[in-house]
């Protein structure tokens, strides 16, 4: 009877969401806080302001898994940027924690709408205690948002597009794949898609073209000094975490971390910096010092990513890494097989042993068919010189008003407002349209289309939070 009871209680607070906080309101009268805390389950962690907007910072009341909500609940944070009732929403997610700064997703701006944000479960404090690793899956985070959305939508009843980038662009299209009916439009930007883990070789095919010689022989040299110079810079690396308090339990050792931060550089400078950025590496490695090999690869890669340190707060993407999502191999045809030790290592290195890790190969086939035959209004873009586009998301003969888009000389920071003049006026077109906000003269011709928010250089700025290479 008390277990009953237990369940009933729990699932009292997990489902009151569905008739929504909107009867709340007289007339939409009522406060937008107040409106946002009738919410069963829905707490205030504190109000920010900014002009223009109400933001807020939110925690929601989770269960740990959709699939047995009796058997206990998490707090999962959550920002609100609030403009109007009246606008469209965007959902957005960066997979990983949510910033608690006011920001502005592209499609935000493009449609001049309220955004809700939220934080991707088991990155702190977003984080069940204790913590059943097996409950972060693709399909589990899915069904946080779908609570989310269902609990929001009686207040912001109009068009919602959900978006993100890099893992936050994966994590629209997984929402998507298992909540079709959620969402009016979805804009995933730089969205990696690792349909067979085992099969890599399109990055190889990647390194062996992007940009031009000169600069891939640069960074190439560059990374093959820094291994053949291993003993003193591994010396120097030894001072550098003993000063930082930096340890490496997790990866195993100081000469693992070494080699797994030096073999991240080519890929790092690509997924951050642009071809004109190549001027900053030295010309030639074999005469460079070792500060300047040094000072190159800690800029471009970060020697505190691999230590204990650095990978705890990421502890959760490797998890799904090595569990659901895929992490690339790549080879290293410009350094001698002497050098390297280890290679590219496996997501397993980087999560604490005493988590459980098995990988699931049908997840990330099933969601790569499914967009395939079935996606609707759906929008990807990438980046021409972002390595994590080498394995990109495909629209088929299935799909329905969906684009893949590639900004040209872009990395990972690619977006709507890089692609060509006439992709562009498209994408934000069809923006427009999934948002219900395209005027009659976009309607009638798409490359009359801008963004209906000026840019706000505050508010749009990109958090700049640097990832590693084996982290879209």
């Amino acid at each position: 009877m008390r277990k009953a009871l237990r369940w009933l209680l729990a699932l009292t607070v997990l489902i009151g969401t569905l008739g929504t906080a909107g009867a709340a309101t007289a007339a939409g009268t009522t406060d937008i806080k107040e409106r946002l805390l009738s919410i069963p389950g829905m707490s205030l962690v504190e109000e920010k302001p900014y002009t223009g907007y109400r933001f807020f910072v939110l925690n929601y009341t989770q269960p740990i898994d959709h699939r047995k909500p009796s058997k206990g609940t998490f707090q999962q944070r959550i920002t609100l940027l609030h403009k109007d009732v009246s606008r469209p929403t965007v959902f957005f997610t960066s997979g990983y924690n949510v910033s608690t700064t006011p920001r502005r997703s592209e499609p935000t701006q493009i449609v001049d709408g309220n955004q809700v944000s939220l934080e991707y479960r088991f990155f702190t404090p977003s984080r069940p205690a204790p913590a059943d690793w097996s409950k972060l899956d693709i399909r589990q985070a899915a069904d946080d948002q779908h609570r989310v959305f269902k609990a929001l939508k009686g207040i912001y009843s109009k068009k919602w597009i959900s978006t993100g980038g890099s893992k936050g662009g994966m994590t629209a299209t997984y929402y998507e794949r298992f909540h079709p009916r959620d969402m009016d439009g979805v804009v995933a930007y730089v969205a990696p898609n690792d349909v067979v883990n085992k099969e890599d070789s399109a990055y190889d095919r990647f390194f062996a073209r992007v940009g031009t010689e000169e600069c891939r022989d640069r960074l190439n040299g560059v990374q093959r000094e820094a291994l053949v110079r291993r003993e003193p810079l591994e010396k120097k690396y030894a001072a550098f975490a003993q000063d930082n308090g930096l340890t490496f339990t997790t990866i195993g050792s100081l000469d693992k971390a070494f080699e797994a931060t030096v073999l991240d550089y080519v890929w790092g400078f690509w997924q951050y910096s642009l071809l004109s950025d190549c001027d900053q590496i030295p010309a030639d490695a074999k005469k460079a010092t070792d500060e300047e090999i040094w000072d190159s690869v800690d800029t471009i890669s970060g020697f505190s990513a691999y230590a204990d340190q650095g990978l705890t707060t990421y502890t959760p993407y490797y998890y799904q890494a090595g569990t659901q999502l895929g992490a690339p191999t790549i080879r290293f045809p410009h350094i001698e097989k002497q050098y390297i030790r280890y290679g590219y290592q496996p997501p397993r290195n980087f999560v604490p042993r005493d988590i459980p890790m098995r990988f699931q190969p049908s997840a990330m086939r099933d969601v790569d068919t499914w967009v395939r035959h079935n996606a609707r209004q759906m929008l990807f873009v990438y980046g021409q010189n972002d390595p994590w586009g080498a394995e990109p998301f495909r629209v088929g003969k299935g799909a329905k008003d969906s684009y893949v888009m590639t900004a040209p000389g872009m990395n990972h920071g690619a977006n709507v407002a890089g692609l060509v003049p006439e992709q562009k006026a498209l994408a934000t077109a069809r923006i427009l349209d999934w948002a219900g906000v395209a005027s009659s003269t976009v309607q009638a011709d798409p490359q009359a289309a801008k963004p209906l928010a000026k840019f706000d250089a505050k508010l749009d700025k990109r958090d700049t939070q640097r990832e590693m290479t084996l982290r879209p």
